[in-house]
C-alpha cells in the first residue's frame, strides 16, 4: 500500500511540474560588424569579452558565435559575432546595460573593433 500511495504522489508530482508554464525571460541578441572581418585576433577578443558577461549578476546564460553560412535570401549571414543574452526580467537586462564590466567591454573593445552592432531584445513567452 506505501508503494502505491508512493507512486501516486510521484506521478502527480511529475503530472504538476509538466503543466508549469515557464517563466517569460528576455533575449537579448547582438550582432557585430568588425572594422577588419578577417582578423581572427580580433574576433576572438568580442567573443572572450563576451562570455565575460556571464559573470554579470542576472545574466541567466550567454551564447557567442559565429554566423552559419546560407544561401537563403531571408538570411542575414553578413555579420562577423553574434551574441545572445537571457534574462528573467527586463530590470534585470538593464542592470547589465549599466554594469560597469559591460560598460567597459563597450568602451575598451567593441566601439574599437566593431563598425556596426544590431541589437535585437527579445521577450520569450
Amino acid at each position: 500500500m506505501k508503494k502505491l500511495l508512493f507512486l501516486c504522489v510521484a506521478l502527480l508530482f511529475v503530472s504538476c511540474q509538466s503543466n508549469r508554464q515557464p517563466e517569460p525571460r528576455i533575449v537579448h541578441v547582438v550582432l557585430t560588424w568588425l572594422n577588419e572581418p578577417t582578423n581572427e585576433k580580433h574576433r576572438n577578443m568580442v567573443i572572450k569579452a563576451s562570455e565575460e558577461f556571464l559573470k554579470i549578476p542576472g545574466v541567466l546564460d550567454v551564447g557567442v558565435g559565429r554566423p552559419l553560412m546560407s544561401d537563403r535570401d531571408i538570411v542575414d549571414d553578413s555579420f562577423d559575432v553574434g551574441i545572445f543574452l537571457t534574462f528573467k526580467t527586463e530590470e534585470d537586462l538593464q542592470a547589465y546595460i549599466d554594469h560597469p564590466d559591460h560598460q567597459a567591454t563597450v568602451k575598451l573593445i567593441l566601439k574599437p573593433l566593431v563598425k556596426k552592432i544590431k541589437v535585437y531584445d527579445i521577450v520569450d513567452l
